[in-house]
């Protein structure tokens, strides 16, 4: 009697979890826990590395003149993530820069290419 019980608590509770599974995969509450969004590759782009003394000169930059209050734009790390480092590699080879002259800071206007602290903080300079 007591085994029985105990084993219909169990399948119970085993069908629950597996609805609510169920139902938030679908509705696609658990996909975002489970699987990570894919990155929205556009718009601006500034591709930096942590660590990164020129990307250091671009952040100072940007946070000195409020930039990021002007100018919409993502920020993608890419020494620890393998996904944003594909992606800078994908806007690069669309400018047409082989791979050995790709590096970072790197922006991506969505027509451009635009690499180094210097050339990217006079694109911030002008951007309105």
């Amino acid at each position: 009697m007591k085994k029985n019980l105990i084993l219909t608590i169990v399948a119970i509770g085993l069908i629950v979890l597996a609805g609510l599974f169920y139902f938030g995969y679908t509705s696609g509450n658990l996909q975002k826990i489970f699987f990570k969004p894919k990155v929205e590759a556009s718009g601006i782009i500034l591709f930096y590395g942590n660590g990164c003394s020129h990307c250091e000169n671009v952040d100072k930059f940007i946070r000195d003149n409020e930039i990021e209050k002007r100018v919409n734009f993502t920020k993608l790390e890419v020494f620890n993530n393998k996904e944003n480092a594909n992606i800078l590699v994908e806007k690069a080879n669309s400018c047409g820069l082989p791979t050995d002259k790709i590096g970072v800071p790197f922006l991506w206007d969505s027509k451009n290419c635009i690499s180094g602290d210097v050339d990217i903080i006079k694109f911030f300079q002008n951007a309105e």
